[in-house]
C-alpha cells in the first residue's frame, strides 16, 4: 500500500526551508535503508538550496514501522545558514502522512439505468412510453436523467455522458477538498516533542533510546549499590 507524505515548513522562516531540504534527503536515505521506494510527487522551491513544503508517495514493507520514527515534529538545533547573528537555535519543521483520496474510477459496469416517462410538451405519446432514462452511478450515488429524444436509446447515451460529465466535477471537488485539508495541516506545526532531532552543520542526526536500556541498568546500579551500604 502506497503513502502520501508531506515534510513541510508551514509558515517557518528561510531556515525552515533549509531544513526541509536537509530532512527530505536524511528522510529518503532512511527509506532506502528500509528497502522503500519514493517518488515526488510536488516540491515547492524556496530557493536552490531550500524547499518550503514536498509531497512523497512512498511504498515498501513495515511502512507503519518505519514511518513510526518519522511522522511528527522534527527539530534541526544549529545557528542560521542564513543569519549568522541570529540567537535563534532550534527550528521545527513537519514530516506527515496525507489521506490519500479513494479514487474511484469511472465504469459503465456500476451504472444503473432505469426507465421513466417523460415529461412535458412533445405531443400525446409523450406520457404513455418509458423513453426518459434515469443512469444512476452506483459507487458515489451521482444520478442523472435525460428525456431529451423519443428514443429510449439516445435518452441513455446523453443520461450517461452527463453521469461522467458530473463524476469528473465530484471528482474534483474532493481534490480541492483534500487539498484544502493537507494546507490546514501544513501550516500547524507543532515546536516541541520531536520525534527526529538533527543537529549541527553537519545536519548529524541524534537518535533516541527508545529501549531505555540504559536507564534500566543504571537504576539497577543503584539499587545493587545501595544493597551493599
Amino acid at each position: 500500500m502506497d503513502t502520501l507524505i508531506q515534510i513541510t515548513a508551514g509558515r517557518g522562516p528561510a531556515e525552515c526551508n533549509w531544513v526541509v531540504a536537509k530532512v527530505l534527503k536524511a528522510f529518503i536515505a532512511a527509506l532506502k535503508e528500509h528497502n522503500g521506494n519514493h517518488v515526488v510527487l510536488q516540491k515547492q522551491q524556496a530557493g536552490i538550496t531550500a524547499v518550503q513544503s514536498v509531497i512523497l508517495r512512498i511504498s515498501g514493507k513495515n511502512l507503519d514501522t518505519f514511518l513510526s520514527e518519522w511522522i511528527g515534529t522534527i527539530q534541526w538545533i544549529g545557528k542560521s545558514p542564513y543569519r549568522k547573528n541570529h540567537k535563534r537555535k532550534n527550528w521545527f519543521i513537519k514530516l506527515q502522512e496525507v489521506p490519500q483520496l479513494e479514487t474511484t474510477s469511472f465504469h459503465e459496469k456500476d451504472v444503473k439505468y432505469q426507465a421513466m416517462r417523460s415529461t412535458g410538451p412533445g405531443g400525446q405519446n409523450v406520457n404513455k412510453v418509458n423513453s426518459a432514462v434515469r443512469a444512476t452511478h452506483i459507487p458515489t450515488g451521482i444520478q442523472c436523467v435525460a428525456m431529451d429524444s423519443r428514443s429510449q436509446h439516445q435518452n441513455k447515451k446523453l443520461a450517461l455522458q452527463r453521469l461522467k460529465d458530473q463524476f469528473q466535477i465530484h471528482h474534483l471537488e474532493q481534490l480541492k477538498e483534500q487539498a484544502a485539508t493537507t494546507w490546514e495541516q501544513h501550516l500547524n506545526i507543532e515546536r516541541g516533542n520531536p520525534i527526529q532531532v538533527f543537529k549541527g552543520s553537519d545536519f548529524k542526526h541524534q537518535k533516541k533510546n527508545k529501549s531505555y536500556a540504559s536507564k534500566r541498568q543504571s537504576l539497577k546500579n543503584e539499587l545493587k549499590k545501595k544493597s551493599w551500604e
